[in-house]
This record gives C-alpha cells, structure tokens and sequence, in this order.
C-alpha cells in the first residue's frame, strides 16, 4: 500500500516539510539495521483523533533502544508530545503514526556507538493493512519455511529495524506461494507469530497465544485483546502451541497496530473453522473497534486526544 504523502515530519526537534526528511547514505542504519520504530495508530471519534495506548507504545520504543544500547536524546514525554503534535500538524483525522529512532553518519563499522542517534516521528493516512475486506472475510496464511530467530541472536522483544529483514523473507515468500501472510514457527518448531502479526488461536472456546519466550514481539493490540477477551469472560491461555493445534483451531486471527484484528480464514490451503470469520472473533473485534473509534465507552483508558 503507497504511502499518502503528509505535510510534516518532526526531525530531530523541529519540524521539516515531508520531501525535506533526509539522511546521509552512510548512516549506520541504513547499512546495518540499526534502527528502533515503533507502530501506532489515531483513530477518528466522535470526541475527535485519539491516539490509540500512546503510552505503551513510547514505553516499548525507549524499551526497544535500551536493549539496542542506544540512547534516545529526548525524554518519553517530550517523544509523546511531540508525536501529538505532529498529528496536529498534520491535520489527520485518523492515520498510521512511525516514530523511529536510529544511528545516523559518522563511522561505517560495524559497532554503532560512535555514531548520532537521531529521532523522526512521521504520520499520514494508512489504511487497514491486509486490506479492508480482511476485516470479515479473513485471509489466507501459510507456514513459513523460515524460522523466528532463538533467544541467544537476536532479543525479540526489542522492535529493531534489522530483525524485519526475517519478516522480509516471510512475507516474500508467503506471497510467491499465494498466501496474503505467513505464520514462522521458532526454533523449537512451536508457533510463533506472523511476519508482523501476533496470533491467536481459539479451540472449543478458550482462546490461546504464544508466549513472550516463543520469539515473539510484545504487542500492544495483542494485550489489549487479551485484556478485552478476558473481560468478556473467556478464558486466555499463553501457552506453547504446536503447529497441528491451527489446522484443528475453530478460529484463528492475527492483532497488531498495522493489522487491528484480522482473521485468517485458511492456513496452508485448509479451512480454518468454517472458512471466514468466527463468532469469538467477531465478538472481540466489536470491542476493540468500538472503543478505539469512540462508539463505546474507553473503559480502559486507552485513548489519548489530540
């Protein structure tokens, strides 16, 4: 999906016209992926925009460049304010929001303390992102040959730029064979996560996910959905799946700040349930929808006004 250009992009503490946000072909990150970013979304209410769990999401960036070792030059605070304001500036009614943090020029090896940690937040229109109609119908997966990557390479829970070159090699792949998305397993062959996607799997009413030691990111949909599933009175399991449990799953779908809540309707050619959405997800789908666009009460506190 092409990006719909915006007008402003906040660069390290000022604010730059879109076609003006550059970098030096010698930066650190663009050689050796040395990047920090996180995915956040602002949704258009009755109230007006609201920034879905704003908080969180700057939690788990400054989280993110702790593990990476590289320190941000701003405070949480002044990260959030400034990711308000470029949505204000903007004048976006509801939008994809990128915050990235990353090493910039000076040295080329391979250690990238030498070099500037600079900060962008950019913002602009995105739509849903395995496509609108996914929402209900679902969409076709497949398992990936390539693996989530084991506990002593790379730290899953850090949201680095470098890690997504293993989401390339998914997705690529899922597409050559005619999925919309895939599914890795990690090293140990239990399910892990999709290319940019928590999972979910929902067997005779209990609804199951993947452990933080799958090699998994920690998303903030994926806890909001297990806060909401919880609430609705199912049970939420986090626990080892095996790869069989999701050709027998009744309902599988996939959360995220890109994806929202999508279902997957098949997995590797075979139906998953009855072929489309489920009625648990559907249930939980409502919720979340509900209450990020304003139509049901925020009862958890999740929405930050612009």
């Amino acid at each position: 999906m092409p990006i719909k250009e915006s007008q402003w992009i906040w660069f390290d503490g000022e604010f730059v016209p879109w076609a003006d946000a550059k970098v030096h072909v010698l930066s650190h990150a663009l050689h050796y992926g040395s990047s920090v970013f996180e995915g956040i979304r602002a949704y258009e209410t009755p109230r007006g925009v609201a920034i879905f769990r704003l908080e969180p999401h700057v939690k788990r960036l400054f989280n993110s460049c702790k593990i990476a070792r590289m320190p941000v030059p701003y405070t949480p605070e002044q990260v959030s304010e400034a990711i308000i304001e470029t949505v204000r500036r903007n004048e976006l009614r509801s939008c994809y929001i990128r915050p990235l943090v990353f090493r910039g020029y000076e040295v080329l090896g391979v250690d990238p303390r030498k070099c500037p940690v600079h900060t962008v937040i950019a913002a602009f229109e995105w739509g849903t992102y395995l496509g609108s109609e996914a929402l209900e119908q679902g969409v076709d997966v497949g398992i990936s040959s390539w693996r989530r990557m084991a506990p002593d390479t790379f730290p899953a829970l850090a949201k680095i730029g470098g890690h997504y070159i293993n989401s390339q090699f998914m997705v690529m792949e899922a597409r050559d064979r005619g999925f919309t998305e895939a599914i890795a397993l990690d090293i140990y062959g239990y399910v892990s996560e999709g290319s940019g996607e928590n999972l979910f799997v929902i067997r005779d009413g209990v609804i199951y996910t993947p452990p933080l030691g799958a090699s998994i990111l920690g998303g903030i949909t994926r806890d909001s959905v297990i806060t909401i599933a919880r609430d609705l009175g199912y049970e939420v399991r986090e626990q080892l799946i095996p790869r069989e449990m999701l050709y027998i799953a009744d309902e599988l779908f996939f959360t995220g700040t890109a994806a929202e809540v999508t279902p997957i309707r098949s997995v590797d050619g075979q139906p998953v349930g009855e072929g489309r959405r489920g009625p648990i997800t559907a249930r939980i789908q409502e919720q979340f929808f509900g209450i990020t666009q304003g139509k049901l009460p925020d009862r958890y506190g999740w929405l930050h006004y612009v």
